[in-house]
C-alpha cells in the first residue's frame, strides 16, 4: 500500500492566539538547519523503519507540507525538501501533493518553487474572511489577499485549493460567519475545512477563556451553543452547494477529497518528518498490528537529533483506531469489514457500546454501517471515548 509522506514546517510569521500547534515564530537563521534535519531524516527513513519494526514502502501517492506556514521557507529550502522524498521514494506521477500556506506569503519565486516541485493542491488558512475577525487573533492578512492569493494559484494552474475556516473566533456573529461562508463559496474552493474554536490550556486565547480574562479578545468569543450553531449552517449551506461533507471537519466538491488526510482516517501507511510530526507502519511481526512513532515536539530538541517516541499498536488498540478514526468520516464504518479483519470476538466486544449510542442518538445503523448522527458529530470526543478501553 502506497506511503504518504508528511513534513512538518513550523515556522510562521506571527503566532496567531487560537493556535494549539507545535509552531512559533523563529529566526530565519534556524531555517537551514532545519531542513538539513529533516532532508537527513528522510535519507534515513528506510533504517528507522526497520529500526522500529515496521513495514516500509517506496512508493509514494501523497506528500503535504504542513505546519506553521511552509511558504515562509525560501524556495530553494522547499525544493530541498521535495528532491530529498524524490530521491528515497518512488512518489507516483498523480500523486496529490499539498502545500499549506498563510495568506500573503505566496511570493512570485515561492510560488514558482512549488510548480517546481509538483505541488498540485494548497490549503490556505484563511479562518475568517471578514478582517476585524483576522486581525483579532493575529492573521496578518485581509480579504482582498485571499482573493488575491487564489486568483494567483489558478493562474498558475493550481486548482485544487482548500480555503481553512474557524467557527466561534472572537467577534463572530451570525452575521460575520454567513459573511465568511458567502465569500468562501464565491472562491469556488473545491475543499473547505470548518473547525470549531479549540477552547484549551494549549493555546493562548484558550488559557484566557477559561481564566474569564479579556486578553487576546477572549471575551468576545462567542459561547458553545453559538459557535455549534455557526458549524450546523456551514454543513447545510455546503451541502447545499453542493460541496458534500465527507469528515466531521472537511467538505468537498466530488473528488476533490483530501486522499493525504483520509490515509490517517483509514489507518493507511504515513511517514511524518520534522517537529512533532507522527508516523503510522504496519508492524513487520503478526504479534502487533502497526507502529506509531513521532518526533520531538520542541524545535531545539528535534534539530539537536533526540529520538523519535514510539509505540507499538496491539491488535486490540487497531479495534478502537478503526472505530474512533473510522467513525469520524461521514460514511462510517463498516462492521462486517470490523469481523473480517480483527474477528468476531472482537467486533462483539464493542456491540454494547453501539446499542448504546445508537440509544443516544449519537449513531445511526443502516445495516452493516454505523455513523454519526448530526448530534454524534457535535459530541464526537464523547462517542470515541466509549470506544476505548478503561485505563488500567
Amino acid at each position: 500500500m502506497p506511503l504518504g509522506i508528511y513534513i512538518s514546517v513550523p515556522f510562521c510569521r506571527t503566532k496567531c492566539s487560537y493556535c494549539n500547534f507545535a509552531s512559533d515564530v523563529f529566526s530565519r537563521a534556524v531555517f537551514d538547519r532545519y531542513v538539513d534535519r529533516v532532508c537527513a531524516d528522510v535519507a534515513d527513513a528506510h533504517k528507522v523503519a526497520k529500526e522500529i519494526g515496521g513495514q516500509f514502502e517506496h512508493e509514494v501517492d501523497s506528500i503535504y507540507l504542513g505546519g506553521g506556514t511552509p511558504t515562509v521557507l525560501e524556495a530553494g529550502q522547499l525544493q530541498r525538501m521535495f528532491d530529498a522524498v524524490r530521491a528515497q521514494f518512488s512518489v507516483r506521477p498523480d500523486a496529490e501533493v499539498t502545500v499549506e500556506c498563510a495568506p500573503g506569503t505566496l511570493s512570485p519565486e515561492v510560488l514558482q518553487a512549488l510548480l517546481r516541485c509538483g505541488v498540485n493542491r494548497v490549503s490556505l488558512g484563511v479562518q475568517s474572511l471578514v478582517d476585524a475577525e483576522a486581525a483579532a487573533v493575529g492573521r496578518l492578512h485581509k480579504r482582498a489577499t485571499v482573493l488575491e492569493d487564489i486568483a494567483r494559484l489558478r493562474a498558475a494552474g493550481i486548482t485544487n485549493i482548500n480555503v481553512d475556516l474557524i467557527a466561534g473566533l472572537p467577534h463572530q456573529t451570525a452575521e460575520s460567519w454567513q459573511q465568511s461562508l458567502d465569500e468562501t463559496l464565491a472562491t469556488g474552493a473545491a475543499h473547505i475545512s470548518v473547525y470549531m474554536l479549540e477552547v484549551d490550556e494549549d493555546s493562548r486565547l484558550g488559557r484566557e477563556v477559561i481564566a474569564g480574562g479579556t486578553r487576546y479578545h477572549a471575551h468576545f468569543v462567542p459561547d458553545e451553543e453559538a459557535t455549534a450553531d455557526f458549524y450546523l449552517a456551514a454543513c447545510d449551506l455546503l451541502e447545499a452547494s453542493g460541496i458534500a461533507q465527507y469528515e466531521i471537519s472537511n467538505f468537498a466538491r466530488p473528488g476533490s477529497e483530501s486522499r493525504h488526510n483520509l490515509k490517517y482516517w483509514t489507518r493507511q501507511p504515513y511517514l511524518g518528518f520534522g517537529v512533532d510530526a507522527h508516523s503510522m507502519l504496519r508492524s513487520a511481526t503478526p504479534e502487533a498490528d502497526a507502529m506509531r512513532f513521532a518526533a520531538a515536539d520542541i524545535l531545539e530538541k528535534y534539530v539537536a537529533g533526540s529520538p523519535l517516541q514510539s509505540a507499538v499498536i496491539s491488535h486490540a488498540s487497531a479495534l478502537e483506531e478503526s472505530f474512533f478514526l473510522g467513525l469520524r468520516l461521514n460514511r462510517g464504518v463498516n462492521l462486517r469489514d470490523v469481523t473480517a479483519t480483527f474477528g468476531q470476538q472482537a467486533a462483539d466486544t464493542v456491540s454494547p457500546a453501539i446499542a448504546e449510542l445508537i440509544n443516544d442518538d449519537l449513531l445511526h445503523r443502516d445495516g452493516d454501517r454505523i455513523r454519526l448522527t448530526p448530534r454524534g458529530r457535535l459530541l464526537s470526543n464523547e462517542v470515541f471515548q466509549r470506544f476505548l478501553a478503561p485505563v488500567p
